[in-house]
């Protein structure tokens, strides 16, 4: 077996439709197409929730694939049902942020700001072994909580003396 690449990240958001103007606004995606058009829905009973692992009552209400510029898919989901948790923050167990690699970090940094995201701090120089003079990250938050990451890192990185194996870069 040889893992080709992240294909999409799945985002559960609490409005589709809000949620799909960020990310358009924001980040340049495409909507692609709606596995689950919301006129179709909603998905739910035993089999969606043993397919899914989610509580008794959950239900798919919308689900929609967006492709970004360049890179993997983001795959949206509407849910109703019995449980919702706040967004995972940075502490959390489990998968806590999506980063995607931008050639201009400032103004990919305003764009999303622009979109409706809050920038938590200023971009910081990129630490340790990921360091160099243009080399830099941000986090930010998205409208419905969840934490992106926007990074670059245009100049050589110090771990690259000590291994041939480099970090996939889009």
């Amino acid at each position: 077996m040889t893992v080709r690449g992240i294909d999409h990240v799945g985002v559960t958001v609490p409005d589709l439709e809000s949620a799909t103007r960020f990310l358009v606004r924001a980040l340049g995606a495409e909507v692609l197409y709606d596995t689950l058009p919301r006129a179709e829905g909603p998905n739910g009973g035993p089999r969606t929730e043993q397919r899914l692992g989610v509580p008794e009552g959950t239900e798919q209400r919308a689900i929609r694939m967006l492709a970004l510029p360049r890179g993997p898919g983001i795959e949206l989901f509407e849910f109703g049902g019995p449980r919702r948790r706040e967004p995972a923050l940075p502490c959390d167990l489990g998968w806590q942020h999506l980063a995607l690699y931008v050639d201009d970090l400032d103004s990919a940094v305003d764009r999303c700001v622009g979109a409706g995201a809050t920038l938590l701090a200023d971009p910081h120089p990129l630490p340790g072994p990921e360091a160099g003079e243009r080399n830099r990250f941000a986090y930010l938050r998205t409208p419905w909580g969840s934490t992106l990451e926007l990074l670059t890192y245009p100049d050589p990185q110090p771990y690259e003396r000590t291994t041939s194996r480099r970090r996939w870069t889009p």
